[in-house]
C-alpha cells in the first residue's frame, strides 16, 4: 500500500523507471525535521541558467503556431455527407477540408 497518493510502496515494472531507479530512490531514508529546516529555496541553490532553460521549456510546450490557422465554423451538412467522410477514419474533417480547397480551386 502506498503511504501518498501516487507513490507506490513496491517497484512494478514498465511505469517509465528501472529497478535500478526505484532501489535508488528508495533507499534514502527520510528526511529529518533537521533536514528539513536546513533546506534552501532552489533560487539559492541551482545556477540562473536552470531557470531560464526552465521558463523556456514551458514556452515550448503544445502544438507549435501556424501562420495560417484554422477558423472553426458552424456548418450544417447531410447526414449521409458526413457519415461517409467519418467512415475514411481518423482525420475525415482535414479530407473534407481538402476537398473544398480542390473545388474552390485553392
Amino acid at each position: 500500500m502506498a503511504d501518498k497518493p501516487g507513490r507506490e510502496a513496491a517497484f512494478q515494472p514498465g511505469r517509465g523507471y528501472s529497478k535500478e531507479d526505484w532501489d535508488a530512490v528508495c533507499d534514502n531514508p527520510p528526511l529529518t525535521q533537521e533536514e528539513i529546516e536546513n533546506l534552501r529555496p532552489a533560487k539559492e541553490v541551482l545556477p540562473p541558467a536552470f531557470f531560464k532553460a526552465l521558463g523556456q521549456a514551458r514556452k515550448a510546450k503544445g502544438r507549435p503556431r501556424t501562420v495560417l490557422t484554422k477558423r472553426s465554423v458552424t456548418i450544417r451538412l447531410d447526414p449521409d455527407l458526413v457519415d461517409h467522410y467519418k467512415a475514411t477514419g481518423k482525420g475525415w474533417q482535414s479530407r473534407m477540408n481538402d476537398d473544398l480547397r480542390k473545388i474552390a480551386g485553392l
